[in-house]
């Protein structure tokens, strides 16, 4: 028992030392390994206590489980330490210099989407328009029939249109439903449900099975109703006139009417703005060529029927035009497929700073 405090002791003090001695965080792991390890000094000496006789085993076991517990405190207290040390000294190696400017924040953009409907509703809430919603999802009255669609027109077919399973009614029959094709079918529902006089505007997504450098299968689509007992095709110029040199900030930029054809308009007419497209490019309001932009005309008889308004005491006109078309020919942007790729990148370059972007609601 003699020999064996003896070699505690001895053990202790060289075990101490090691500790002391450990001036980084992995010496002293290794040191730990060696003395507490599986294959440590103290673990070796407890395999030895099972060859012992019992009286031995018990003194012998309990100086070096006190060895063990005080060997583990002296390895905690010196990772403590150490880590205290590493830490001062990288404090000291880092410094921070208060004077520099702070990092830029990444910055949100306006869609110019959004920044061109804010300004469409702008433009028209002049003129005395207010703003009429309606679903996405439609049937085939309000986006068809209702307009003056015979069955057979091109427009019904599958592969311009996004037709959804067949829904039974409350009949029970087969309602046949799709994404709407155009905005059009928010001025049946709104002329159903209001008596005029009528004076909206409607702007959300349409659907049509395109996809190429001028369309998309999702875009959106503005369009505006007027309906009284006075109004005529020469009001609709006016309107139409005025918004376009508002939009496009040209005093007096060219415009004109020709004659066209659409189902639920009569007369109808597309409107051209002038346009320069000599050397490959294309400026608004200068030059000699002309480029469509939209298309309008007088309610159709048939549709004014169809919503339960007479077409012997009221009368009035309706337009439609792509957000996405006139938003392309004001900023310039050459792509429509752009718009819906989500490229930062591309919202950096034609995006509008939120805080500080032209808006005619504000007069900025």
């Amino acid at each position: 028992m003699t020999d064996m405090s003896a070699d505690i002791a001895k053990l202790k003090e060289e075990l101490t030392g090691m500790v002391s001695a450990a001036n980084d965080l992995p010496a002293l792991e290794q040191v730990r390994v060696a003395a507490l390890g599986k294959k440590g000094r103290i673990t070796d000496l407890m395999k030895m206590l099972g060859n012992m006789d019992p009286e031995a085993r018990k003194a012998t076991g309990a100086a070096l489980n006190v060895l063990k517990d005080e060997i583990a405190a002296l390895i905690e207290k010196q990772e403590t330490d150490l880590k205290k040390q590493a830490l001062a000294e990288k404090l000291a190696a880092e410094t921070v210099d208060v004077t520099l400017p702070a990092r830029p924040e990444r910055k949100g953009h306006i869609h110019p989407i959004s920044q061109t409907m804010e300004e469409l509703t702008a433009i028209f809430a002049d003129m005395g328009f207010t703003v009429a919603e309606g679903p996405d999802i439609e049937d085939d009255w309000h986006n068809f029939t209702a307009l003056n669609f015979p069955p057979g027109h091109p427009a019904r077919e599958m592969h311009d249109t996004f037709y959804l399973p067949d829904d039974p009614d409350e009949k029970g029959e087969a309602a046949k439903k799709l994404l709407r094709t155009h905005t059009s079918t928010v001025q049946i529902r709104h002329m159903t449900t209001h008596k005029p006089p009528i004076r909206v505007i409607v702007m959300g997504r349409t659907y049509r099975s395109d996809y190429d450098m001028t369309h998309t299968p999702m875009f959106h689509q503005i369009e505006g109703l007027v309906i009284d007992k006075e109004t005529h095709m020469g009001h609709l110029k006016g309107c139409l006139m005025d918004f376009a040199r508002a939009y496009f900030e040209i005093d007096d930029l060219p415009v004109r009417f020709r004659p066209s054809f659409f189902p639920f308009t009569e007369p109808s007419a597309e409107m051209d703005i002038g346009c320069d497209r000599s050397g490959g490019g294309l400026k608004i309001g200068a030059g000699k060529d002309w480029l469509e932009i939209l298309g309008c005309g007088m309610v159709h008889r048939n549709v004014l029927k169809n919503c339960g308004i007479d077409p012997d005491e009221y009368q009035g006109f309706a337009f439609g035009m792509g957000v996405e078309r006139i938003a392309m020919l004001k900023y310039g942007i050459p792509d429509l497929r752009t718009f819906f790729e989500s490229d930062v990148r591309w919202l950096d370059h034609y995006g509008f700073d939120p805080l500080n972007r032209p808006n005619r609601a504000t007069g900025k």
